[in-house]
């Protein structure tokens, strides 16, 4: 194809992307969006430092070119500053990414790039328990949730995954907390927030040390060494693998029925986002200014909730 028309392609793959889609740099893996096109340049902005940076059309040029007098090029091989116009070719509908290389493939279908990630998945963690406790507000707003086994299966199986999903991202979101309040946190300190109080607690957790220190140990002190022996899971369950023991003849067995989460559809809750704030965009300024204040007032006692938790 000739060098403008596959410029011309590229913007046009360029614009078109949703937005909030993002691209990846296929070495670095660095997140980088695309903020405008112009006639000698795409401008970008990455993610992890908000730095931008000009795409420009030549230097697209002597990639596309370089790419095919090799045929091939090894994404281990490319250099960081190139990496961005890598991942921005592979969304033109000649090139394809197959083995670790990208080349020229008349089979490859635009925009379907390894390196683009869609804006329900390009979204921060915050955002995502952001999203999904809206996504739970709405749902309880219509559910009589304290009667569960009244609800229809399709309703109790989202009330299960936006709950779940809510309670994993809210405690990465904790455990991110963790660190920072630590090194402001004195041994007998309390801090004290708007929605209640932490201090430092401090829990020992032992695990034995090696046979032969042990037993040293037991024998300095006179201490049989059978009064420390027993039964060893690892060693019982490799016996069970290699032999026609029966498991029930050595161990009791309880079982534990429950239910688990096997999948996400995240861009269905990303476009029942988008409905909503449609919705309120939708209606008149007064109504819409209401419910946006309603909702403002629901995310608040939402986040109480989740701190009191």
């Amino acid at each position: 194809m000739d060098p403008d028309d596959t410029w011309t392609s590229l913007r046009k793959q360029c614009d078109s992307l949703e937005p909030g889609a993002e691209l990846l740099t296929p070495v670095s893996e660095r997140p980088f969006g695309i903020e405008r096109t112009a006639a000698d340049r795409i401008v970008v902005r990455f993610g992890d430092s908000g730095e931008r940076q000009s795409l420009w059309r030549e230097q697209f040029v002597v990639f596309l070119e370089r790419l095919e007098e090799e045929e091939a090029i090894a994404i281990e091989r490319l250099q960081p500053g190139v990496e961005p116009y890598a991942s921005v070719v592979t969304l033109s509908d000649e090139y394809a990414v197959d083995d670790g290389t990208i080349s020229s493939d008349p089979d490859a279908v635009g925009g379907d790039s390894p390196f683009l990630v869609s804006a329900a998945d390009a979204r921060a963690p915050r955002e995502r328990v952001h999203d999904d406790a809206l996504l739970l507000v709405a749902l309880l707003e219509r559910l009589d949730a304290d009667d569960p086994a009244a609800l229809d299966t399709d309703s109790l199986t989202d009330l299960y995954v936006l709950a779940s999903d809510i309670q994993h991202g809210s405690d990465r979101l904790r455990r991110s907390a963790r660190e920072p309040l630590l090194e402001r946190l004195g041994p007998d300190q309390r801090l004290h927030g708007r929605y209640g109080t932490v201090r430092r607690t401090t829990r020992e957790r032992r695990r034995p040390k090696d046979a032969e220190t042990v037993f040293a140990a037991l024998d300095e002190h006179g201490i049989p060494r059978e009064w420390v022996t027993g039964i060893d899971r690892d060693k019982l369950d490799v016996v069970l693998a290699v032999t026609d023991l029966d498991e029930a003849a050595v161990y009791d067995i309880d079982e534990d029925v429950y239910v688990q989460k096997t999948g996400v559809d995240e861009d269905e809750k990303y476009s029942r986002l988008q409905g909503l704030a449609d919705r309120i965009d939708d209606l008149d300024d007064a109504e819409g200014r209401s419910l946006r204040e309603d909702l403002d007032d629901i995310e608040t006692r939402l986040e109480e909730a989740l701190s009191n938790g």
